[in-house]
């Protein structure tokens, strides 16, 4: 058994997650170089997995294979009689969606379907013109469930969407989404799939039902779909920051801290490879969520706050370097988290983006306290084996980052004494000065229109606006001001006192 065993999270994730989609990492296990498990134990996991589904022919394969194996029953399922009760069920709910297939199946139907926002008038619709009933709708429900456990992904998608174009109750809705989502996992349809996130979300956020809005059944809910989402985030294209959004949401980091922590691995690793420069511009939500601004600063918040609950390289790296200033440390951590990157399913595409942006992050932070200088000679002090990179590697990569501005620092080599300088250079009082009073245009501006808009709305008040007018108080309305020239103040008194407080209102506003 490999020494990288203990930081395997497959064990700890499977529980959460379907019968299809967990026997997706048992079978990522299997093909590892270096194997974490014997092939004897992921054998009789896979048919522990599979034997509990319809996919009789897989199941029968894995059988043959762990048969006489220790703990496996020596009587096998009667294959044959299996496959023949699964092929006489899918041909009895085929029929009875045929119905409703042949009425959606016409464009002008489903157009006139998909426009409505209201599935009670679909179902009016359907029964008045079509003499459909609810339950032949359902019928769509239970063929695509059916089709999914057998390995039918794509027929299943499709019987689900059009489903849910058309049913409306709550319950089976819900179920319909999780079906969907992982019908479009499965087949690799990830925008389908990000889509499908979102509505389960909203689902699972506003509840329909009284059953929905228990909380032991909302933390089940959102720890399901943390789980699930792992393997569309880690596909799609703008996967990483959809993860951030969604991860650390006030009630799904919530959710993650109560029942899930060690999904922070996951979280650390979105934020440092969507690592961005230090004030750069936030992305577009892709979720609709908060976009997040400094996902690394939030993230090494909460990595130091659940350290006691989970740890691993990964998440350690990320103390060590902005928790513990521990650079050392953080890189042989880095080392170590190499392999395990390698063994989980959702990061092995991504090594080596992780580790490049890694040591950009180890350099940025260097910079940023003060470690200046490097030496490139010598056996214990060789930059390149600090960043884990041959010496020539190392070489190029010191170029790389002279280059790259990204991080804010000053970087270069002395080939004298054969040393590198990394430092971030000090702000300007110039630069702190235009920095301070960028904004001042822009409150001008601001304070200039609110005066001019006070005045319009004065003029107007005096010219006897009906009730609710925009000068009076009517509507939520302010009230209007000293309308008279009496109470001690000449004109000009009041209209500076008006001017000096609306101003000062806009400016603590801005």
């Amino acid at each position: 058994m490999s020494e990288f065993v203990q930081y395997d999270l497959t064990q700890t994730l499977i529980p959460h997650l379907d019968r299809h989609l967990a026997l997706a990492l048992l079978n990522h296990l299997t093909e590892l170089d270096t194997p974490l498990y014997s092939i004897e134990q992921l054998q009789k996991a896979q048919y522990e997995l599979v034997k509990g589904t319809n996919m009789i022919d897989y199941a029968k394969q894995l059988a043959e294979q762990v048969k006489g194996m220790d703990g496996v029953d020596d009587a096998m399922p009667d294959f044959a009689r299996l496959r023949a009760e699964a092929l006489q069920k899918t041909e009895a709910l085929q029929k009875s969606a045929e119905p409703v297939l042949k009425v959606i199946e016409n464009p002008e139907v489903a157009d006139r379907l998909k426009g409505a926002v209201d599935k009670q008038r679909n179902m009016e619709l359907l029964q008045k013109e079509y003499n459909l009933t609810l339950d032949q709708v359902n019928a769509l429900y239970h063929y695509g469930h059916y089709q999914y456990t057998y390995g039918g992904y794509e027929g299943a998608a499709s019987y689900l969407y059009h489903f849910l174009i058309l049913s409306p109750s709550h319950d089976l809705n819900l179920s319909a989404h999780w079906g969907k989502l992982c019908s479009n996992i499965l087949c690799g349809e990830w925008d389908a799939a990000l889509s499908e996130i979102k509505d389960l979300r909203d689902f699972i956020d506003n509840p329909q039902t009284v059953d929905q809005a228990k909380p032991n059944v909302q933390l089940q809910a959102r720890t399901w779909l943390l789980h699930w989402s792992l393997f569309v985030f880690f596909n799609h294209e703008n996967g990483r920051q959809a993860l951030l959004e969604l991860f650390l949401s006030p009630a799904y980091l919530n959710t993650m801290q109560t029942a899930a922590p060690h999904l922070l691995r996951y979280v650390v690793a979105a934020a440092i490879l969507g690592r961005t420069a230090a004030g750069a511009k936030a992305t577009p939500s892709v979720l609709g969520s908060r976009t997040i601004r400094d996902p690394i600063k939030e993230v090494t918040k909460i990595v130091m706050m659940e350290e006691y609950h989970y740890a691993d390289p990964i998440t350690g790296f990320l103390k060590d370097l902005y928790g513990d200033f521990d650079f050392e440390g953080a890189q042989e951590r880095l080392r170590v988290a190499e392999q395990v990157l390698e063994n989980d399913f959702f990061l092995n595409g991504f090594t080596a983006d992780f580790l490049e942006n890694a040591r950009w992050l180890r350099c940025g932070r260097a910079g940023a306290r003060g470690w200046l200088m490097l030496d490139l000679d010598g056996p214990d002090s060789d930059f390149s084996k600090r960043l884990n990179l041959s010496s020539e590697d190392g070489e190029k990569w010191i170029v790389n980052l002279i280059r790259d501005s990204r991080l804010g620092i000053d970087a270069k080599i002395d080939l004298q004494a054969n040393m590198l300088h990394i430092s971030r250079p000090h702000q300007t009082p110039t630069a702190t000065l235009i920095e301070t009073t960028r904004s001042l245009a822009f409150r001008s501006q601001a304070i200039h229109y609110a005066m001019s808009k006070k005045d319009q709305v004065e003029r107007g008040g005096a010219g006897g606006a009906p009730g609710g007018g925009r000068g009076g108080r009517a509507q939520g309305g302010a009230p209007r001001q000293n309308q008279t020239h009496g109470q001690g103040q000449t004109p000009q008194q009041q209209q500076q006192q008006q001017q000096t407080s609306t101003a000062a209102a806009v400016t603590q506003e801005a």
